[in-house]
């Protein structure tokens, strides 16, 4: 929690800490580890050598979530190689909170849970899931470092056993490339961006009791002003 503390913090200028600072920290690290442990469960029956799914066979948001981390990866790089700590939390954060917690895995739930566990829709996820969360330890090991360690013989129980390989002797994950990922990505953000005004819409119906559930809601797009 002190290192996530330090690395959270702008050390360009004074350094705060107290009781409600840190359980903010604790808050943020929770939000990280819960990640982790989704990820790592809905992969623990995936073995990459048999079970991957050629990325263009892949579904379409599966591929939208490894181009996402990609140019998280990318990012995340940058702020390392500029010692900016604090940015690569920030990012680390949004990644889990927003990208992942709050769209991708909040949709896989259903192809994870209810389709045959060989089935190519599941291990399409799981490849997705595999691939993402190896760059994700890399991404917090510096900082994370006793988290990132632990996890990362449970994603790589093969390599583990041959050679009781450590994180610290990795470099970024080679995430696998993405046909067409700017435009990918700026259609899917674009999917993501309307999603979220619809959900401000049911939340509004909710609110003033002329809805339920959120899954007994209709909706209607209408596009151009038709």
């Amino acid at each position: 929690i002190l290192r996530l503390w330090v690395a959270s913090t702008d050390y360009s200028g004074e350094l705060s800490l107290s009781d409600e600072i840190l359980k903010r920290v604790v808050e943020s690290y929770r939000r990280i580890r819960n990640t982790l442990r989704f990820l790592l469960a809905n992969t623990s029956d995936f073995d990459p050598e048999h079970d991957s799914v050629a990325t263009g066979s892949m579904s379409v948001i599966d591929q939208y979530a490894m181009a996402m981390a990609a140019r998280t990866q990318d990012l995340i790089a940058d702020d390392y190689d500029r010692y900016d700590f604090h940015a690569v939390i920030s990012r680390v954060q949004a990644f889990c909170t927003e990208e992942l917690g709050g769209f991708w895995l909040d949709v896989l739930k259903d192809r994870l849970y209810t389709t045959r566990a060989d089935s190519r829709a599941r291990r399409s996820a799981q490849t997705a899931l595999w691939h993402v969360t190896q760059a994700l330890l890399r991404w917090i090991a510096p900082i994370l470092s006793f988290t990132a360690e632990e996890a990362f013989p449970l994603l790589n129980p093969q390599q583990h056993a041959a050679g009781a390989q450590t994180i610290f002797s990795q470099i970024w994950h080679p995430l696998p490339g993405i046909e067409q990922s700017e435009s990918l990505l700026a259609e899917w953000d674009a999917i993501r961006a309307l999603r979220a005004e619809v959900l401000k819409a049911i939340e509004s119906e909710r609110a003033a009791g002329r809805l339920g559930s959120s899954l007994q809601a209709e909706i209607t797009i209408r596009v151009g002003g038709e």
